[in-house]
This record gives structure tokens, sequence and C-alpha cells, in this order.
């Protein structure tokens, strides 16, 4: 199998991230048409449809390539910042995976229901990210030891279900804010 040509690649590279700013904006009534994702990638509708022969392999492009950010970030942040910015910085990318998945949530449930993505594995992969920053923050002592990934994931979930970004964007930056200081341990009296 020969690899794409360079404009091929650069094609879907750039099909791949309109399609997720598009979702990610998109209001939630109504997923965005894949004439428009096309159009403001500056291609054709019969590139996007070479690349992405259905609404839903392109669907399963974008989230797979979120999940994807999502665990590789986990890594990375904590490559670059102390355990407790690295899992503030995961939230704020959490938050942009919501808003994408919101985006295409109806064509998205419709493949989970067909068994076409495993959300299983998804939730197994994102807890697997939480463990690994809530594994270092525990071991430099500036995240609580008695905290589990689900309970960190629920409370993502809940926070960007009731301020969904970007409309609420602030208010969910401040209940980040206020779960993060609920993680770091507190300094017991001597």
């Amino acid at each position: 199998m020969r690899a794409p040509r360079a404009d091929a690649a650069r094609n879907r590279d750039q099909l791949l991230a309109v399609a997720t700013r598009v979702f990610a904006s998109a209001d939630t009534d109504a997923e965005p048409s894949m004439r428009a994702i096309a159009r403001e990638a500056g291609v054709g509708i019969a590139t996007l449809y070479r690349h992405f022969p259905t609404r839903e392999s392109l669907v399963d492009a974008v989230y797979r390539g979120q999940v994807v950010r999502l665990t590789a970030g986990a890594r990375e942040l904590l490559g670059d910042l102390p355990p407790a910015a690295a899992m503030r910085r995961w939230m704020d990318l959490f938050g942009d995976w919501i808003a994408t998945k919101n985006g295409m949530l109806d064509t998205l449930l419709a493949m989970i229901e067909s068994g076409e993505i495993a959300h299983a594995q998804t939730r197994a992969e994102l807890l697997a990210a939480i463990t690994t920053i809530l594994d270092a923050g525990r071991a430099a002592g500036d995240l609580r030891s008695d905290v589990p990934a689900e309970d960190i994931a629920a409370s993502l979930i809940g926070i960007f279900t009731v301020m969904p970004r970007p409309e609420r964007e602030a208010q969910a930056a401040r209940l980040l804010d206020l779960l993060m200081d609920g993680l770091r341990p507190t300094a017991r009296p001597a």
C-alpha cells in the first residue's frame, strides 16, 4: 500500500481539523452539514467524500482523534507541568472533547448504539488518562490520594453538561478551578 500524496494527506488533515472545530462550535440542535464542513475546509464536497465516504466515517475519525488527544495529552502535559497544573489543563482538553461530541451527538449516539464505537473502551482510556495524572500528583503530594478517576470524570461531565462551552466558558473555568481546589490535599493540623 503506497502512502497518500502530500496534498491528499494535507486535505484529510485539514478536513479533520475543520470538522473538529465546526462540531465543537455547532448548535446542539442540528449537526453541521458535510457540505458546510467541506466549504469551510476550502475543498470540494467530492474531496470530503473521497476521504470520508459517510458522515459516520468523519464522525468516527474526529471522535477517535479527540480520544487520542486526551490520552496522549495526559502524558504530554505531565512532561511539561507539575501534576496539579497538568490535571487542570487536561480538564480544559476534556471540555473541548465534550463540546466536539455535542456537535455530532446524534450521529455519535447512533454509532454507539450500533456498536460502531465502543463506548466502554473510550471510557476506560479516559479513566486511564485521569489515573496517570492522579498517580503522578499523588506521588508529588499535590493531588489527594482518596479521589478515584471515576469521580473526576463524573464531575467533569456534570460541569460541562450544565455549563456547555463555548457559551459558558468563563463559568465552566471557575467550576473547574473549584474542582481543582477540592483535589488538592489539605494541610493537617499538627
